[in-house]
């Protein structure tokens, strides 16, 4: 059995990341670091990351609206880079008051495309050049005013190619 502790979005957050620190001390296994509308997740998770030495490290959740999925892989690489190989990525489609009132985004296909950013993460933690077309367009086609990009891959290597992800869809968090 693991113990794990959310961290206290609403609260100041060295002093939350302070607090989750000494519980690593007692023996906690993980922490998890929500962002809701405050203080985005990684930049807390990165601090953690230097708090802490063997306490996992997850956010619950990024949401697949105000990031891209390169943005979001890029962002579990180099939180998995920076602490040793701890980053849990906690992926999931918020909710329509957040996504349209705080990022001004559409609320559409949560399922679809929380799904199609975790395949799209594992495929970028894998160093596979990425020509996608689906919900996101990656590289963005000429009929949508693509003129330059070309399929990439990851320039940096990943600690893990294989960033444990979850994700929280209309049926409750799965692996």
């Amino acid at each position: 059995m693991e113990l794990s502790m959310m961290l206290d979005y609403s609260a100041d957050p060295r002093r939350a990341a302070d607090a989750a620190a000494e519980l690593e001390t007692a023996g906690f296994d993980a922490v998890w670091v929500a962002e809701a509308w405050g203080f985005d997740a990684p930049t807390i998770m990165g601090y953690l990351a230097a708090r802490t030495e063997r306490m996992k490290i997850g956010s619950a959740i990024l949401n697949v609206y105000s990031r891209t999925p390169a943005l979001i892989a890029r962002t579990a690489a180099g939180l998995d880079a920076m602490s040793g190989g701890r980053a849990m990525l906690g992926l999931g489609a918020s909710g329509p008051q957040v996504v349209e009132g705080w990022h001004g985004k559409p609320y559409d296909k949560p399922i679809g495309r929380t799904r199609e950013t975790v395949e799209l993460c594992r495929r970028i933690w894998r160093r596979e050049t990425i020509d996608h077309h689906g919900i996101t367009d990656m590289p963005l086609p000429p009929e949508k005013g693509g003129r330059h990009g070309k399929p990439l891959k990851m320039l940096t290597r990943p600690v893990r190619a294989d960033i444990p992800v979850s994700r929280t869809g209309s049926r409750g968090p799965t692996k």
